[in-house]
């Protein structure tokens, strides 16, 4: 028997009808399936939950079958509560199925503690620049009897000195003492 005329013999046209058939019926039962486990069409509105407390965004997630989870943070931000939502993800609005996870961003107790540079003897225009790019405000400029001019002789947080390494909050308030270019 040549292939030609196995190609066209009626076994081989009844199995390639039978495999024609099982895969169609295969894939009609495959989606029937996976429309009804997936919940295809069913879907969760993501909750606003910017501003609010921990405890009030997990009792509203589990009214909307939604998971929490929680990411770290150090990006404090005043305008918030502390331990409230500053950020989550999905945004609210969105369309989600039940029990995805919304990870929520969350405001820290307070800015972190930054170590304080060793500005001792450097210029005014130096320290000022340093300690804002560290995010420090830079308060009162007291001058005192030194020849050097606008060197910094010292450095105070509310009134006490610090020294180098101590660590203060990210927009603490920082004094300079500096010299006024005049002889003792």
């Amino acid at each position: 028997m040549s292939i030609i005329k196995f190609f066209i013999s009626k076994v081989f046209l009844k199995q390639i009808i039978l495999a024609v058939v099982a895969i169609v019926v295969l894939s009609f039962i495959a989606l029937k399936w996976l429309n009804m486990s997936t919940n295809h069409g069913d879907f969760e509105t993501v909750p606003n939950l910017t501003g609010k407390s921990i405890n009030l965004a997990e009792v509203e997630l589990k009214d909307n079958n939604l998971v929490m989870q929680i990411q770290d943070s150090a990006n404090y931000n005043p305008d918030y509560p502390k331990f409230s939502v500053i950020d989550q993800d999905p945004r609210p609005g969105a369309k989600v199925k039940e029990n995805r996870k919304i990870y929520l961003t969350l405001n820290p107790s307070g800015y972190r503690q930054i170590l304080v540079p060793n500005l001792e003897d450097k210029t005014f225009r130096l320290a000022k620049s340093t300690l804002e790019a560290l995010e420090f405000k830079i308060g009162t400029l007291t001058y005192v009897d030194n020849i050097g001019k606008d060197i910094v002789l010292g450095l105070k947080h509310k009134g006490s000195p610090i020294n180098p390494g101590d660590k203060l909050p990210k927009t603490a308030v920082i004094d300079l003492v500096l010299g006024n270019g005049k002889r003792p």
